[in-house]
């Protein structure tokens, strides 16, 4: 049996070809998902990742505990501590480190490393062995810097060049004096990193005197533990905490693994769908082989062989088809996860460096999915066939799906789908993890209870299409009857494409909701024309403000300046802004009283006000930061939201209360409104700064939808390939049923009907099967996107659903170009079958 299986592999070349394709497809699609998304995750894991080998012990500064009408303050990791730890038994030496952001801009004035940090530090002594220099020397002084060789060479950058950088609003202008390599993970993922002598750096991040860690090196022969011991001794240790690199570098770790947990299971999700779509294309080509092969099968029984070895020479088959096309589609999904990310680069998507990682369980997954999933697939096919009575079987009278299994299996199907939609339908109604997780599982089930329908509904939906199927005459009659004539067949056939047009449906939907609502939260919460803030979220010079005021046309401007304070024994942030003209620059819904600010006149969000039981009037003590209390009033209270929330109150009682006060952003109302004109006087104001963004309303809408875009393109990307499946998934469906019919073929050419008909029939079947999957997987992509807006309602109170239905119309006609590309081959074929052949052909 073992001889036979190999020489059946062998003999049906053509049917071997087509199989092992369906299984390589299926195998690249998981490989090339597993590809990407380790590739990408990889990445970005290497963009968090920092190196140590040259710290020992780190010190850096202890959390402190403060009383109840106090705020926290961070220690300071002074230049005493410095000398203290350099000065243990055991330490060779001791480093101050310095990091914050820094802006640099390229020779066109853009910023370098858009979308990752950009980020600066500290140059340590004539020769820092965390920085090795390849050319120049080390910068000294406010007007020199030194760049990592990655960004000098993207940038084009060499030493003695001038270049234009921002680290909190000013625009500096310092010379290149030297180039240095680093094993810093931002950098080599795509961002920047900026070096100043360790005093200027001080000064830019508003450190001044003090450092972020100190990084202590141990003497020859000195355990990081020994190390460790010594400096918890000579250091206060209520202020600061001492950490061995080995405990740095595991830390590191966990936090980039929770960092990256939730994108690693929003790309495992990918490869699931990839796995699911792929086990439907192998079983359904396995399905059909199969079938071709009953009679073949009944002839082993006749001549003795058992039930058993008959589905074991199946299996055997499958294993050998399985391990080809496993390898196979392991090379051709490396080739796709490589070219995906290529050509993501290419739509505009900004995605870190690295290098292509194939990893031990991609390889493992594409065997398993090539070989387990293959004999899985077969072994049902295969002991069905072989329970077949042989005489039955060589007569061609045995029976078709019986009228019992098929009420089974629609059963089931209506059982399954009523618990998926109700458990979406709950969990519209639920919130947090519990919901998300609800409708996770309700998804799944619903995808699953109408794939299992598929063959009831494939009936109904396909009959719809009959009036326009009649216009192409007995080639359109013919094309109908065909696509129903195996409903099972035409469900595994359509449910690939189903699947991937319900997530691409779903994700559109709920992406073009989500940036409706935002543009509609930003008209609502901003009347200002424009808002001033830093590239990458940090606080603005007080200097912004400044310039922004003296700039010709600027009618009125308010920061938005972060505080921490205690009040009622919790720590709250105050904002404070503008007193005067903060209600001409944001228009928030005002719930209860007021909207005035100035003195001790304060209003509140409704989600602070309801933690702290305020009414318009109450009166609440706030513990500023520099120890001294107040007491202010609630004048209003407003719906808050993610442009605007919290306590606001004036600058101007705020300012006396803070040693070191910087911006959030600054709001800006001008004389002439928002136009190109202004928005460019107002960066020429600010020097043209790279670090600096002046955004409209409209832009925050487009940097917004910009997220939103790159996410849909990651996701288009990946589903691309489920539909490069599908479509090949219908070729190989098509081509096997035009082997299976080659006697009806030549039947209906003899009686007339030409090979142009015959194209058209085959064209026609593939197009009613490929659009009867997209209209499930339209229909039910809008529907997960209704039950997902449902959840976001309760956070996002402009949200409202939104139809594209121009994308929709096109989702649809892919579908059908789908269903016309896939039919080119197989209609060619069926048409070019030599007709008395065909005729005698068993």
């Amino acid at each position: 049996m073992f001889r036979t299986a190999l020489r059946n592999v062998l003999a049906h070349k053509a049917r071997l070809l087509m199989t092992v394709l369906a299984v390589m497809l299926g195998v690249a699609f998981v490989s090339g998902t597993l590809v990407f998304t380790n590739t990408l995750s990889g990445a970005l894991e290497n963009s968090s990742a920092k190196g140590f080998d040259q710290v020992d012990v780190a010190v850096q500064p202890k959390a402190q505990k403060a009383r109840a009408d106090e705020v926290a303050k961070r220690p300071e990791l002074t230049d005493a501590l410095l000398k203290r730890a350099a000065s243990v038994d055991g330490a060779a030496s001791a480093t101050g480190v310095v990091t914050g952001f820094t802006a640099l801009a390229d020779k066109d004035g853009e910023l370098i490393g858009e979308g990752f940090d950009s980020q600066g530090g500290n140059y340590w002594g004539a020769q820092d062995p965390r920085y090795p220099l390849t050319s120049g020397t080390a910068p000294k002084g406010a007007d020199e810097i030194a760049l990592d060789a990655e960004t000098a060479k993207r940038a084009g950058y060499r030493v003695g060049d001038t270049v234009r950088l921002s680290v909190d609003g000013p625009v500096l202008t310092p010379k290149v004096t030297g180039i240095f390599t680093t094993n810093d993970g931002n950098v080599a993922a795509g961002g920047s990193l900026t070096l100043f002598d360790t005093a200027t750096a001080q000064k830019l991040f508003g450190k001044t005197g003090t450092y972020d860690e100190i990084d202590v090196k141990a003497a020859a022969g000195v355990s990081q533990t020994a190390l460790k011991s010594a400096l918890d001794k000579a250091l206060p240790t209520d202020k600061v905490e001492t950490t061995t690199r080995d405990q740095l570098a595991a830390d590191q770790a966990e936090v980039i693994s929770a960092s990256m947990s939730g994108l690693k299971q929003g790309l495992l999700v990918f490869a699931g769908i990839a796995l699911f779509v792929g086990t439907f294309i192998i079983a359904n080509t396995f399905t059909m082989l199969v079938a071709q092969r009953t009679k073949e099968l009944a002839l082993l029984r006749a001549v003795g062989a058992s039930r058993r070895q008959v589905t074991r020479s199946v299996l055997i088959e499958a294993f050998v088809v399985g391990l080809v096309a496993g390898v196979s589609g392991l090379v051709a999904g490396i080739g796709i996860g490589a070219g995906l990310r290529a050509l993501l680069g290419m739509t505009g998507a900004i995605l870190p460096d690295g290098p292509l990682v194939v990893s031990s369980g991609t390889i493992a997954s594409a065997l398993a999915v090539g070989v387990v999933i293959t004999m899985l697939a077969a072994w049902l096919p295969g002991r069905r066939a072989a329970k077949i009575p042989p005489v039955a079987a060589m007569s061609s009278v045995h029976a078709q799906a019986t009228t019992r299994s098929l009420v089974v299996r629609n059963t089931l199907g209506s059982l399954v789908s009523a618990a998926g939609a109700g458990t979406v339908l709950a969990a519209t109604t639920m919130q947090g993890t519990e919901a998300r997780t609800a409708m996770g599982i309700g998804a799944v089930l619903l995808i699953i209870g109408v794939f299992i329908l598929t063959p009831l509904l494939s009936r109904p939906l396909i009959a719809a299409a009959g009036p326009l199927m009649r216009g192409f005459g007995i080639s359109g009659k013919l094309a109908r009857q065909n696509s129903v004539r195996n409903p099972r067949r035409t469900a595994a056939t359509a449910s690939a494409l189903m699947i991937g047009l319900t997530l691409i449906t779903g994700m559109t939907v709920i992406a073009g909701s989500l940036q409706k609502a935002i543009e509609k939260m930003a008209s609502d919460s901003i009347r200002a024309d424009y808002v001033v803030s830093m590239a990458n979220g940090n606080a603005l010079s007080l200097d912004v403000e400044r310039k922004l005021k003296e700039t010709p046309g600027v009618e009125a401007t308010s920061p938005l300046r972060n505080a921490p304070s205690r009040i009622d024994g919790d720590t709250e942030y105050l904002t404070g802004v503008t007193g005067a003209v903060i209600g001409d620059l944001v228009g928030p819904k005002v719930e209860e009283g007021r909207f005035e600010v100035g003195g001790t006149n304060v209003v509140v969000d409704k989600s602070t006000a309801g933690l702290h039981d305020w009414k318009p009037g109450s009166v609440f003590t706030v513990h500023y930061e520099d120890g001294k209390d107040q007491k202010l009033t609630v004048s209003g209270i407003y719906e808050g939201n993610d442009f605007l929330r919290g306590i606001l109150l004036d600058t101007a009682t705020l300012a006396p209360h803070q040693s070191d006060a910087t911006d959030m952003q600054v709001m800006v109302k001008t004389a002439g409104g928002t136009s190109a004109a202004v928005k460019d006087g107002l960066e020429k104001a600010l020097g043209d700064n790279p670090g600096i963004k002046v955004q409209s309303k409209k832009d925050i809408s487009n940097e917004i939808a910009q997220f939103f875009t790159l996410l849909l393109n990651l996701l288009y990307g990946l589903l691309a390939m489920a539909v490069i499946v599908a479509v090949l998934g219908v070729v190989n469906t098509l081509a096997m049923s035009v082997f299976e019919r080659s006697q009806e073929i030549g039947m209906l050419r003899a009686i007339g009907l030409d090979r142009r008909g015959i194209k058209r029939m085959v064209r026609l079947e593939s197009l009613v099967i490929s659009l009867f999957g997209g209209v499930l997987g339209i229909g039910l992509g809008i529907f997960f996107g209704w039950a997902a807006g449902e959840l976001m309602k309760s956070g996002l109170r402009t949200y409202e659903l939104v139809l594209p239905w121009d994308r929709i119309a096109l989702f649809l006609a892919l579908a059908g170009v789908v269903g016309m590309l896939a039919a080119l081959w197989p209609a060619r074929r069926a048409a070019r079958l030599n007709m008395l052949g065909a005729i005698k052909s068993e």
